[in-house]
């Protein structure tokens, strides 16, 4: 970093300016447009989550708790570890063919991968407070 020491010589003030280097505030700017680029992405996947439901409840997976993780590598690869509101589902073998096919709409997005793990098992405590209002639980 680089200090420049003004001096006013009317008001008698000094003032210290960090101006960085050309390649620190490059880097700086690369960062928050990174960041809002991965806050885009984030909002979209869950929107897109969002559209996928279980058929026995009329709540979406992302709002029910189902969904564990989700891991973004550029350049658009996706990993969703999910689970189930039990392991003997009806849509077991479908639903993450469904929740693949939903994030893999959002744009810039060519590489999904969805596990199904049961460790931990669903609980209801996991279903956010829209869902239980949804259901009536609240």
């Amino acid at each position: 970093m680089s200090d420049t020491d003004t001096f006013d010589p009317e008001t008698g003030a000094r003032d210290m300016i960090d101006l960085g280097t050309p390649e620190e505030a490059k880097d700086a700017t690369e960062t928050v447009a990174d960041a809002d680029k991965l806050q885009g992405i984030t909002e979209e996947i869950i929107a897109a989550l969002k559209t996928v439901y279980d058929p026995e409840i009329p709540v979406d997976i992302y709002e029910l708790g189902l969904i564990y993780k989700v891991d973004y590598e550029e350049p658009g690869n996706v990993a969703i570890e999910m689970t189930l509101t039990a392991p003997g589902c009806p849509v077991a073998g479908e639903m993450p063919g469904w929740v693949e096919m939903a994030v893999r709409r959002v744009d810039g997005i060519e590489n999904v991968t969805v596990e199904m793990t049961f460790d931990p098992p669903w609980t209801t405590e996991r279903m956010s407070d829209e869902a239980k209002l949804e259901l009536g639980w609240m």
